[in-house]
């Protein structure tokens, strides 16, 4: 609900490099994100496709996937990076998981699609979705069967565009300023667009804040199965 709040514990940022497990343009990534000192502009993002991310500093290589206004900021909450620590009995560090944001004290899973936060003093972010697991996710963490188990645990993270522009560090607040009249989740959108197609119909009422891929693998469901006779 508007009121909620958390933290920035760290804000992160990678560079380009050359990888084998990458089918990214040009062989690179910058998924190998590492935190920073001192704040941090972030700043909206050009067109998807075309432009990079909203944090300063920070590499997107494939902008297939990648950047762009509607994939500007990626977050991902310590509570989630501790658990997977646990699963997999390895240290998992601030931006292991490829995210400028590593936040602490929300639960990702629950915002809302549309919700925005007040981060700091004066950047406004708006969530967009979660973050759908890829060759090159699968590729950094090394672990056998990531990407189905990733997706089975339905905690994505997410995706975030920058409505009002601000410097972000480490130790700000943030605080949930809205959320809109609809009740699809980061989690319920994530699944619907993975595991449970059927729901993808219903998802589209957040539509208007959706990002790309996400609301285009709905459309098309939504427009080939009539209501109720999804598969």
């Amino acid at each position: 609900m508007s009121g909620a709040h958390g933290s920035v514990l760290s804000v992160n940022v990678g560079r380009a490099r050359a990888v084998a497990f990458t089918d990214a343009p040009g062989g690179e990534t910058g998924i190998d994100k590492r935190p920073v000192d001192g704040p941090v502009r972030v700043a909206p993002a050009g067109p998807p496709g075309l432009a990079g991310g909203g944090v300063s500093g920070d590499t997107v290589c494939d902008l297939r996937f990648h950047g762009g206004a509607d994939r500007a900021v990626y977050a991902f909450a310590r509570e989630d990076l501790d658990g997977w620590q646990r699963d997999l009995g390895r240290v998992l560090g601030n931006g292991s998981f490829g995210e400028n944001l590593t936040v602490l004290g929300m639960d990702l899973r629950d915002a809302l699609i549309g919700e925005r936060w007040r981060v700091g003093p004066s950047t406004v972010l708006e969530v967009t979705g979660g973050r759908i697991p890829c060759r090159t996710f699968a590729g950094w963490l090394g672990e056998k069967g990531w990407v189905r188990r990733f997706t089975r645990a339905a905690s994505p993270g997410a995706m975030l565009r920058v409505v009002e522009a601000g410097d972000v560090r480490a130790g700000d607040r943030i605080a949930v300023v809205h959320r809109p009249d609809h009740d699809v989740t980061v989690s319920r959108l994530f699944r619907a667009v993975t595991t449970e197609r059927t729901m993808l119909p219903d998802v589209l009422v957040a539509a208007p804040w959706m990002e790309r891929e996400q609301l285009e693998i709905a459309q098309r469901y939504t427009a080939k199965y009539p209501a109720g006779k999804g598969r």
